[in-house]
């Protein structure tokens, strides 16, 4: 950990007992700040509040007191998640405090070596790659932290300046790191996306954008080059930027020719030899394969990762084959494009597990995907009558199950070798199940009841 004096004696506000504010504030005693903890809900652990006091901490929960804005704090640590216009952050807007989140605290205390993806879509994917096949050709440490799930100041506070961190980092994590500075930044897509929190698209985008606002002509942006709008923001950098394409859009970079993952004019391995399907996984590894190179990593090191690499959990996670039946859970789909994108990485009859919580739209657009793709069609959940009214538009058998779960054993009973049987919602969990993550794992759970199988690691 690199020892800075920024925050000693500081008072510093940390809103938010997520992950990330809890890290944060034990980091905070650390450098010497005197730390006031905050969080509008109390938590049900009461350790939660134990742990923070006996370190020194003082805890303010079940509210927001706009009181606090009165106390001078001289920097407000803010979960990335709490919007700018809630009224005690807002507050402390007004009067000019600065406000961060614990990943600009995370990169100030990091020695070594950062490699930074932001994106709509993608992240948790290219993020998982990059630190695989890092970890597989460097010498140093090589981890991965921030939005992907582990907290990116408790993994810093352990390396050194050989290590590296691969970091994925949310627009709203970006919002509050004024000062982050990756060697290599990758941006995988820009979407339309979080327009509650940012109000606008320019909004957003510009927040994507700080990931390469401290960066020189001596780092790289490595960004998705395959629509002109990002070809675009690639001049708002002063970063090299490389560019990756699957549309062949560009040679300057990683790309796809001939069937073949290139970099810069070598083929590198076929594309059908990557473990990851679908289109936007081709993408993933381009971003992979341009940090890779950019890190003199060798090919042998990258082609082992992108050849048994089966994806990450919930995200198009290949989990077993039994009588040759294939099973994905993509529990993460809780949007229609999603879907469409997961449908299209099969040539394989699919047979789709779909539906979820009732957001109150309708499914046409996915009826050509069902017509291209998908051979039968298993609904549930609140959606389930307007999801069936799709799969009849596409002219496809639909039968109706009572959730993801009680799906499975129905899916096998209909299913002929060489099938795919995907879990792709298209839709949220929160009628039926907590989270996706729970969907997927109880959808997991299922397979392996019903193939006598176990998921495979």
């Amino acid at each position: 950990m690199k020892q800075i004096t920024k925050y000693q004696g500081k008072k510093v506000l940390v809103i938010g007992f997520g992950i990330s504010g809890i890290n944060a504030a034990k980091l905070l005693v650390k450098l010497g700040a005197k730390v006031v903890a905050n969080d509008q809900k109390t938590p049900a652990d009461p350790t939660v509040i134990a742990d923070l006091e006996a370190l020194g901490i003082k805890t303010i929960t079940g509210d927001n007191p706009l009181s606090l804005a009165k106390e001078g704090f001289d920097y407000v640590v803010k979960n990335p998640g709490i919007p700018y216009d809630v009224p005690l952050v807002a507050k402390f807007v007004e009067l000019g405090t600065p406000i961060i989140t614990e990943a600009e605290l995370a990169a100030e205390i990091f020695p070594g070596h950062l490699v930074s993806v932001t994106g709509s879509n993608g992240k948790t994917t290219t993020t998982t790659l990059i630190q695989k096949i890092l970890a597989n050709g460097l010498s140093g440490k090589v981890e991965y932290a921030g939005n992907i799930g582990v907290s990116f100041s408790k993994i810093a506070e352990k390396l050194s300046a050989e290590d590296t961190i691969v970091t994925e980092l949310s627009s709203f994590q970006l919002l509050g790191a004024p000062t982050i500075h990756p060697h290599i930044a990758v941006i995988t897509n820009i979407f339309e996306n979080h327009l509650d929190y940012h109000k606008t698209r320019e909004n957003y985008i510009n927040a994507k954008l700080n990931i390469t606002r401290n960066q020189t002509v001596d780092d790289y942006l490595v960004i998705n080059w395959d629509r002109e709008e990002w070809q675009r923001l690639a001049k708002r950098t002063n970063a090299t930027v490389v560019p990756f394409s699957r549309l062949m859009k560009s040679k300057e970079g990683a790309y796809v020719e001939n069937g073949q993952l290139c970099w810069r004019g070598e083929a590198i391995m076929p594309i059908d030899k990557v473990r990851l399907i679908g289109p936007q996984n081709i993408e993933n590894a381009l971003a992979a394969l341009a940090v890779a190179k950019l890190s003199g990593i060798n090919n042998e090191a990258i082609i082992q990762v992108l050849t048994t690499f089966t994806g990450v959990r919930h995200r198009l996670q290949f989990v077993l084959e039994a009588n040759d039946r294939i099973f994905y859970n993509d529990s993460k789909s809780t949007d229609i494009e999603a879907t469409q994108v997961a449908l299209q990485g099969f040539k394989q009859p699919v047979i789709l597990l779909a539906g979820g919580l009732d957001r109150g739209y309708t499914f046409e657009r996915l009826v050509p995907y069902f017509k291209a793709h998908v051979k039968h069609l298993i609904v549930f959940g609140e959606c389930k009558d307007k999801m069936k009214a799709a799969g009849e538009m596409a002219g496809i058998p639909v039968t109706e199950a009572q959730d993801a779960v009680a799906a499975v054993p129905v899916a096998w009973q209909l299913s002929k070798p060489g099938d795919v049987i995907l879990l792709s919602p298209a839709n949220a969990s929160w009628d039926q199940f907590p989270s996706f993550e729970v969907r997927g794992d109880k959808f997991i759970e299922a397979v392996e009841q019903v193939t006598g199988q176990k998921e495979e690691a």
